[in-house]
C-alpha cells in the first residue's frame, strides 16, 4: 500500500465499510447540513488536521465533513480495539482519507500510527482521550509549533489537559468539546449509557433484568449507564467520592455505597471514572463466584488488570469472544473487552444519531478555531456558546421539534430590575 493511503487491516473490507458509513450518514442530519455548508464556502480550506479518535462509520462521516471543507485530513485510532477495519478501508478507498488504525493493533503500532498523523504537519487536531496533544509535547515538541489549535472529545482528555494548563505545560490552545452541553449532556449521558449495556450484553449474553449492577462513577456517563441499566431491570447501585454526585444518586432513588461494601454483592461492575484503579485488589477477594467486571472510561486503567492477574490461579483468555477468565482460589471474575471501553470494543459505540451532535460541535469549533487562526489564547478554552445553539437548533429541527420564542415584553421583563412583587 502506498505510504499516503495510510496502514489499515485490508482495503477489500471497503464496500462493507461504505454500507455502514452510508447507514449512520442517514441518521447524521445536523453533520450532514454543516457538510453541505463546508463544501459551498470551503470553510476549513488549507487547513492541516490530524486526527485521533475511535474510527467508526460516525467519525467517518465527520472526516467527510472536514475534507468537503477543503482540510487536509489524517486519522488515527485513539483505542487499539476500537476500529472498525471495514470503516477504516472505505475511507482510504472511498474517499482518500489516510487512516493510521487497525483493530487489536499492538501498543507499538498504535504510537506508530499517533506519529504517523503528526508526520502529517496538522495546523489543528482532534482528540479523543489527548494522546495526539501528548506526544506533541513530549516527543514531538518540535512540530507543536505549527498547531492553531486542539479539539479534545472526551472528559478523561479534557481532565489531562486541564492538568497541564495548571501546571503551565500547555503549548497551544485547546477547545474542550467535550464540555459543551450539546457533547456531555446527551453523547455522555444517552450515548455512553446505550453503548456501554450493549457491549456488555453482547459479551455476556446476560439478562440484565433482576442483576445487580455496580456503576462506579456518576457523571455524565455514570448517570447514563445507571438510568439504562434500571430501565432494563436490573438493581443498581452507583459507588462515588464526589458527596455532591452521591447525594444527587440518592436523589435520583439508586442506592449508593462504598465499594467496598458493593464488591461482595454486585454481579456486573461497570467503571466509568477517569480515574484508576477503580476496582482493585481489596474488592477483587470480595467479589462472589462469576463476577463481571468492565470499563467504559477511555483508559484501560480502571481497573487494576495486573492485581487482577496476580491474584489469579490461571487465566483463560475468550471463554467467548471479548471474554477473559480469571480463575481464583474457588471462584472466577470475568474481564470484558481487556479492560478497554466495552461499548467500542465489545460493540459498535454509541449511536449515530447523538454522535450528529458531537461531531457537529467538532465541525464547527474546528472552523471556528481555524478562522480565529494564532490569536487564542494558550489554555483551555469552552466552545463558544453560539455553536452550541446553532447545533441544538438544528437538531431540534431535523426531529420536527418546535419550541415557543421570548415574546417582547418577556425580553423587556428579563432586562429589567424594577419589576417585582
Amino acid at each position: 500500500m502506498a505510504k499516503h493511503a495510510g496502514d489499515v487491516t485490508n482495503l477489500s473490507l471497503a464496500a462493507e465499510g461504505r454500507k455502514r458509513i452510508e447507514w449512520a450518514d442517514r441518521d447524521m442530519p445536523v453533520l450532514r447540513l454543516i457538510r453541505d455548508r463546508f463544501e459551498k464556502h470551503k470553510s476549513l480550506k488549507g487547513l492541516r488536521m490530524g486526527c485521533c479518535m475511535h474510527v467508526t462509520s460516525e467519525t467517518a462521516n465527520l472526516m467527510r465533513t472536514l475534507k468537503a471543507g477543503g482540510a487536509s485530513v489524517a486519522l488515527c485510532a485513539s483505542n487499539p480495539l476500537s476500529t472498525q477495519d471495514d470503516v477504516a478501508a472505505s475511507l482510504v478507498k472511498d474517499y482518500g482519507i489516510p487512516v493510521f488504525a487497525r483493530r487489536g493493533e499492538s501498543v507499538q503500532v498504535f504510537y506508530d500510527h499517533l506519529n504517523a498523523v503528526i508526520d502529517h504537519k496538522p495546523n489543528i487536531t482532534m482528540d479523543d482521550g489527548a494522546d495526539l496533544v501528548n506526544l506533541l509535547h513530549t516527543k514531538r515538541q518540535k512540530e507543536a509549533a505549527n498547531i492553531v489549535a486542539s479539539m479534545e472529545e472526551t472528559t478523561t482528555g479534557v481532565i489531562r489537559l486541564r492538568a497541564m494548563e495548571a501546571k503551565g505545560e500547555l503549548k497551544f490552545p485547546v477547545i474542550a468539546v467535550n464540555d459543551a452541553d450539546t457533547k456531555h449532556m446527551f453523547d455522555n449521558r444517552y450515548g455512553t449509557g446505550q453503548s456501554t449495556l450493549d457491549g456488555v450484553v453482547r459479551a455476556t449474553d446476560c439478562l440484565l433484568a433482576g442483576k445487580r449492577v455496580v456503576v462506579c462513577g456518576y457523571g455524565w456517563c455514570g448517570r447514563g449507564v445507571a438510568m439504562r441499566a434500571r430501565g432494563a431491570g436490573a438493581l443498581v447501585t452507583v459507588t462515588e467520592i464526589d458527596p455532591l454526585k452521591a447525594l444527587e444518586a440518592v436523589m435520583d432513588g439508586f442506592d449508593v455505597r462504598p465499594m467496598s461494601d458493593a464488591a461482595g454483592f454486585g454481579e456486573v461492575f461497570i467503571t466509568v471514572t477517569g480515574n484508576k484503579h477503580v476496582l482493585r485488589e481489596e474488592h477483587f477477594k470480595k467479589m462472589r463466584h462469576g463476577a463481571v467486571v468492565c470499563n467504559s472510561g477511555h483508559f484501560d486503567v480502571e481497573i487494576d488488570i495486573p492485581a487482577l492477574r496476580k491474584l489469579s490461579k490461571k487465566v483463560v483468555k475468550d471463554v467467548r469472544r471479548n471474554v477473559d477468565e480469571f480463575q481464583l482460589n474457588g471462584k472466577s471474575i470475568h474481564l470484558l473487552a481487556e479492560g478497554r471501553l466495552v461499548n467500542l470494543a465489545a460493540a459498535t459505540g454509541h449511536p449515530a444519531s447523538v454522535m450528529d451532535m458531537s461531531f457537529a460541535t467538532q465541525g464547527l469549533a474546528a472552523a471556528w478555531s481555524h478562522k480565529q487562526g494564532h490569536k487564542l489564547a494558550v489554555k483551555v478554552h469552552d466552545v463558544p456558546a453560539e455553536i452550541e445553539a446553532e447545533v441544538a437548533e438544528l437538531k431540534l429541527k431535523s426531529m420536527n421539534v418546535r419550541i415557543d420564542k421570548l415574546t417582547p415584553a418577556q425580553v423587556e421583563y428579563l432586562a429589567s430590575s424594577g419589576e417585582g412583587t
